[in-house]
């Protein structure tokens, strides 16, 4: 949750709480989430009262305690919060400049206030100058930029010699090669084709490799059963495996990955906003959007022209924070079809594909009684790694799919 990452941020560092703290919307935490408005309120105080640089653990639960009479429920429900809150991972640069875009909300909703209070004679011109003047100085911090750095031997380290995600299936090492940060790409298949398994399989390859998080947003089917299919790729186990003994997987999935794993379940649909918000309160390693599709928070008056928006909106989320894999369905043209082309991606003319870095499609035969899957991959801007193979960059493969472990092998 963004507000607990901010209270953390803000504990740990007090030149964040004076530069931010004024620009919260306190009226809407209190009205949503009262025992962090609570906790916002005792931090404010304690930095009013105290010149502390920081607030520890035990200097905050003094200062909560002096505020408020707790019973032993709310004691203890407040020790599990502060204890969830100092123990989040914080991206300073994410969460900074989801605050920094909050501060130029609030200081445009003033200026337009301080505005007609200039209308109607009450306030100064200069008052609104200083204001506007506030307002330009965090679109400057915003908008730095810096260009890239063109040292070839720094480009060859980090753009080909330094792996990024690698992949499950081998094949797709030597094709593709590694996934990272600035990388956006979606597969595509037609319905029950098994698209859901193949993201389980190489993202559960994928998390041991990093210590970031997983973010999956699923639109799709619904999120605990996507939940179980993960246990069952990172563990290898069919359904009867992993229920065998619940006490001691739980505890090789959680030495394994920890809780790094988040899968937000959003049913039916999701808007943009929301998930940037969450992206921001995390330290993503890899971003997954299945469907893409059903984001919403895009208009056009075509339908393409808002998938396109949508897309351009996922390759900026990549260049951001962390490679991110969409997920795509397949149209009509794919039923029955082995080797699906970008052609035959649905509801799009070319405005999915222009998008993205790497397009892959599965497909399968049409009886489906078997478990052969064809990859083809019909785009493919990567670099690739040192083992990747130029002779695959667009080719196609035969794999086997293992739904009951909920994972894709090579043949």
């Amino acid at each position: 949750m963004i507000e607990e990452v901010i209270i953390n941020l803000f504990m740990k560092d007090r030149q964040y709480y004076d530069k931010y703290y004024k620009y919260i919307n306190l009226d809407y935490i209190k009205i949503n989430f009262v025992n962090l408005y609570k906790i916002f309120i005792v931090v404010d105080n304690f930095y009013d009262k105290k010149d502390n640089k920081v607030i520890s653990k035990i200097d905050f639960e003094l200062a909560y305690h002096q505020s408020y009479l707790l019973s032993n429920a709310e004691r203890s429900e407040l020790s599990d919060t502060l204890e969830r809150i100092v123990n989040h991972e914080i991206n300073y640069d994410n969460v900074t400049e989801y605050l920094n875009s909050h501060r130029q909300r609030c200081l445009a909703g003033e200026m337009a206030k301080i505005a007609l209070d200039v209308e109607e004679g009450t306030v100064s011109v200069v008052e609104l100058q200083n204001k506007m003047n506030e307002l330009e100085a965090t679109k400057q911090v915003a908008q730095k930029v810096e260009s890239v750095n063109m040292n070839l031997v720094d480009l060859y380290n980090t753009q080909i010699a330094t792996p990024g995600l690698r992949w499950r299936l081998e094949w797709l090492n030597k094709s593709l090669g590694s996934l990272r940060k600035g990388d956006f790409g979606f597969i595509f298949a037609r319905p029950e084709t098994g698209k859901t398994t193949f993201l389980a399989s190489e993202m559960t390859h994928m998390i041991t490799q990093t210590e970031g998080d997983i973010l999956w947003f699923n639109n799709e089917e619904q999120g605990k059963k996507v939940a179980v299919r993960c246990y069952q790729a990172l563990l290898g186990m069919t359904h009867k495996e992993l229920f065998k003994d619940l006490e001691m997987n739980a505890q090789q999935y959680t030495e394994m990955i920890g809780d790094r794993l988040k899968i937000y379940d959003f049913e039916d649909s999701c808007k943009a906003k929301r998930i940037e918000d969450i992206i921001q309160s995390t330290n993503p390693a890899l971003i997954i959007f299945d469907q893409m599709d059903k984001i919403k928070g895009f208009k056009s008056d075509r339908y393409d022209l808002e998938l396109k928006a949508l897309y351009q909106w996922a390759r900026e989320i990549a260049k951001n924070y962390a490679p991110v894999i969409a997920v795509s369905q397949a149209g009509g043209t794919g039923e029955g079809k082995l080797w699906l082309t970008m052609d035959d991606v649905d509801s799009s003319k070319t405005a999915k594909q222009g998008e993205a870095d790497w397009i892959l499609g599965i497909g399968k035969e049409q009886d489906n009684t078997s478990n052969m899957r064809f990859l083809n991959i019909s785009k493919n801007k990567l670099l690739g790694d040192s083992d990747t193979s130029p002779d695959l960059r667009h080719g196609n493969t035969n794999v086997l799919i293992k739904p009951e472990i909920a994972r894709y092998e090579d043949l």
